[in-house]
């Protein structure tokens, strides 16, 4: 019997693709503006530098065991209490003026100041563009009151608070959030899956894993023995995990659910 469904933020719940997607093209209109540059290839040049920096940091480990990802340190303060996201708060500074000015000298432009305003452009419009997919609230509402929800995220308390703040209308439907930098580790480490399921006081047989990536929400369910559920809205290929169920929309979870329940 399914009694709780977990779910995934990023990419599951939040369209975050979309909405860097959109601070990207904000902030590199502001380059084309000032230096006629391809704001395509601005984009491009600047995720790249930002991945090969963000990998050369001390924090690299923790940010990968946590689950934070290059694109999240060019927006997020990292305002939590915890050694390595002290850490992370002194490197984002200087990782974002580096990563605009680099992406800029990449297309021929040597501008550390104008390198620093795209750095600062750029999380003030992402916080302006959060964008929830068009079914996850209806999904919400159906689920609210027949199961026990849970939100299980990878990332900072800070930064996926931030995410939360912008969307204030999801929290009110969750029994329990769970974020990785607050417990110390993130999916897929079975641990923080074990630890939701005991604040639920539920076995692995009564819950379900709702989530976008195989090899976080997919894979560390899968570890405890949960049923899971990938969403794969863009026809993204399989890989060697697994999951129990897949679908290409939200509102495909009811009659997954209706048939595992009827089942007992």
């Amino acid at each position: 019997m399914i009694k709780a469904v977990f779910f995934d933020l990023d990419d599951t719940l939040l369209w975050d693709q979309k909405s860097v997607q959109e601070a990207f093209i904000a902030t590199c209109e502001v380059a084309k503006e000032k230096y006629d540059v391809d704001p395509e290839k601005l984009e491009e040049a600047v995720r790249k530098e930002a991945r090969e920096l963000y990998a050369s940091y001390e924090t690299y480990e923790f940010t990968q065991m946590i689950g934070i990802n290059p694109f999240e340190g060019l927006w997020g303060n990292f305002l939590d209490d915890e050694d390595n996201f002290r850490k992370m708060k002194e490197i984002v500074p200087t990782y974002r003026q580096e990563a605009w000015t680099r992406g800029l000298k990449a297309l021929g432009i040597n501008d550390p100041e104008f390198g620093l305003e795209l750095a600062e452009r750029f999380p003030a419009e992402r916080r302006k563009k959060p964008f929830v997919y068009e079914e996850t609230f209806r999904v919400l509402d159906e689920l609210k009151g027949k199961y026990q929800l849970l939100l299980l995220t990878n990332g900072s308390p800070d930064l996926q608070n931030t995410k939360l703040e912008i969307t204030p209308e999801l929290v009110p439907y969750f029994d329990h959030i769970v974020i990785s930098g607050a417990f110390g580790r993130g999916k897929p480490d079975p641990t923080i899956f074990e630890h939701a399921l005991s604040i639920m006081s539920l076995d692995k047989d009564e819950a379900i894993m709702v989530g976008d990536n195989l090899m976080t929400d997919i894979l560390g369910s899968s570890r405890v023995g949960m049923k899971s559920v990938w969403i794969n809205r863009h026809n993204k290929e399989r890989n060697e995990v697994i999951p129990t169920y897949e679908i290409t929309h939200l509102e495909e979870l009811f009659p997954i659910l209706d048939s595992l329940n009827q089942n007992n």
